[in-house]
């Protein structure tokens, strides 16, 4: 038998390195900590931690200590990685990788040290990353899931940012999460008080897709399909692809962990379509029916930006989960959703960001006009005025980008949400083809294929864009996300 199919353990793991001080220096490895676990039970089985001494000593910096408290001194009598590369290769090949926020950080580093020594890195046979598992199933009811904030949450003192000590505390925030969860399972009316987890709600309040909303996967290449063969519900766009998601996961265990590898897997394609998405307003205000024949003007739901008045813009909180806020951003005492016609591509879908499954994060950037930037700025204003008071530490960034050049306009971001159904991953965004004369038609595309999606949004192609405005606080940035729920693109 495999070795790899022989090993049942999770490990939950943890690096400590150097903090970057100047352009292009990368990060070097301090120390490794590890704790094998019976997924089962949830028992320690053995642990291992080693500091590491790196190549170059003056790495270790002031900010370094500050952060994570090993010095120069500590460090300089330390095993170099190359001595404890065995080790650490024995401990994670071929068994379930687990930690917070591993997925972006710790597995980079430790591909990274392997590669630095000539050697093939340890390869996972799952991954499950804490903080994308609890921010979907958790929820931001324990603020910005960092794990210090999660242990200050349930009362389980100071993270120490050393790796053995790191990881019993990422095992024991799971275990309070969990029964947390387990207990609101059992009585949900009366433990959760109305609230729900973001992996859970959705815009239809859990009613079924509807009909003819369906992804050719036999098709090798995207197919069009008339508009009018296309369900109208343009406000289910983002509810759909996650109920789809929901089918698969329906009364899931909280304590199985083969199904928390199963549903972390697929995390991070998920997140780009749930993260900060999820609110409790009703639904008469979230989106309208109706699909627009020419331009979008006239479109129930969305506005053009002409036809946004600056003086009823205003952003307020709104409830999420229990004790925390979303900042919502209003048009009238209603959710503000913005169309505008004929935007010019600047730059097409871009591959240079990718998530955990290698999959790119989709955007497109488009020139904004100056009615847009007029309605986008006002927003802006309004939105960081009340993520001031937030007490938040995030960078705010603008929604309008602008170069510093008299040639260049200004631009916007528009996202394409991507969700995963089963193994399949798809774009929650709508796009449809229109040529010169006739009626937009549907694209639908058999499979995630980010090459064929740039090939539609050529830089000098013309869309038209209805999207939400999406006030974001992920990862130390914050800002207004402006995604994307229907394009249509105009032929050249």
């Amino acid at each position: 038998m495999d070795k790899m199919e022989e090993r049942s353990e999770i490990v939950f793991f943890d690096v400590e390195t150097t903090i970057p001080f100047r352009a292009g220096q990368g990060f070097a490895l301090l120390e490794f900590g590890a704790i094998l676990v019976c997924p089962q039970k949830l028992v320690e089985l053995e642990n291992y931690s080693t500091l590491i001494k790196p190549s170059d000593l003056s790495a270790v910096s002031a900010n370094s200590v500050k952060c994570n408290g090993i010095t120069r001194d500590a460090v300089s009598v330390a095993p170099t990685f190359l001595d404890v590369a065995d080790q650490i290769y024995d401990i994670l090949h071929g068994r379930v990788w687990a930690g917070h926020n591993i997925l972006r950080f710790d597995c980079a580093r430790i591909r990274e040290a392997f590669a630095g020594i000539g050697r093939s890195p340890p390869e996972p046979k799952g991954t499950i990353d804490s903080l994308v598992l609890l921010t979907q199933k958790f929820g931001r009811r324990a603020g910005n899931m960092k794990m210090a904030t999660l242990a200050t949450y349930f009362g389980l003192g100071q993270q120490t940012h050393r790796s053995l000590d790191d990881v019993r505390m990422n095992l024991e925030v799971l275990k309070y999460c969990a029964t947390v969860l387990f207990l609101e399972s059992s009585l949900p009316d009366i433990l959760a008080n109305g609230s729900v987890s973001p992996s859970t709600r959705s815009r239809s309040n859990g009613k079924a897709s509807p009909e003819g909303r369906t992804f050719n996967t036999n098709s090798p290449s995207s197919v069009l399909v008339p508009m009018s063969h296309t369900s109208p519900l343009i406000g289910n766009i983002q509810a759909e692809p996650l109920n789809l998601v929901e089918r698969n996961l329906t009364n899931p265990d909280p304590f199985n962990m083969s199904l928390l590898i199963d549903q972390v897997i697929a995390a991070p394609l998920q997140q780009d379509a749930t993260m900060g998405e999820k609110s409790d307003l009703p639904d008469h205000k979230m989106f309208s029916n109706g699909i627009p024949s020419e331009g979008c003007s006239g479109y129930a739901g969305f506005l053009e930006p002409d036809e946004v008045s600056l003086a009823f813009i205003k952003a307020s909180f709104y409830q999420l989960y229990r004790g925390t806020q979303k900042i919502q951003l209003l048009h009238k005492d209603i959710l503000l959703q913005l169309c505008c016609s004929k935007l010019r591509v600047r730059f097409g879908i871009s591959t240079k960001f990718l998530d955990s499954a290698g999959r790119p994060r989709l955007n497109i950037v488009v020139d904004s006009s100056p009615s847009l930037c007029k309605v986008l700025d006002d927003c802006d204003h309004h939105a960081q005025m009340l993520f001031a008071e937030s007490g938040s530490n995030s960078e705010w960034r603008p929604v309008v980008m602008r170069k510093n050049s008299f040639l260049n306009s200004p631009t916007v971001r528009l996202h394409i949400p991507t969700v995963t159904n089963g193994d399949i991953a798809i774009y929650a965004t709508e796009i449809y083809h229109k040529e010169t004369a006739g009626n937009p038609q549907r694209i639908v595309f058999s499979k995630f294929d980010a090459t064929e999606l740039d090939s539609l949004f050529t830089p000098g192609t013309f869309v038209d864009a209805f999207f939400s405005l999406d006030v974001y606080d992920y990862q130390q940035s914050a800002g207004i996300r402006l995604v994307a729920k229907k394009l249509i693109i105009h032929s050249k």
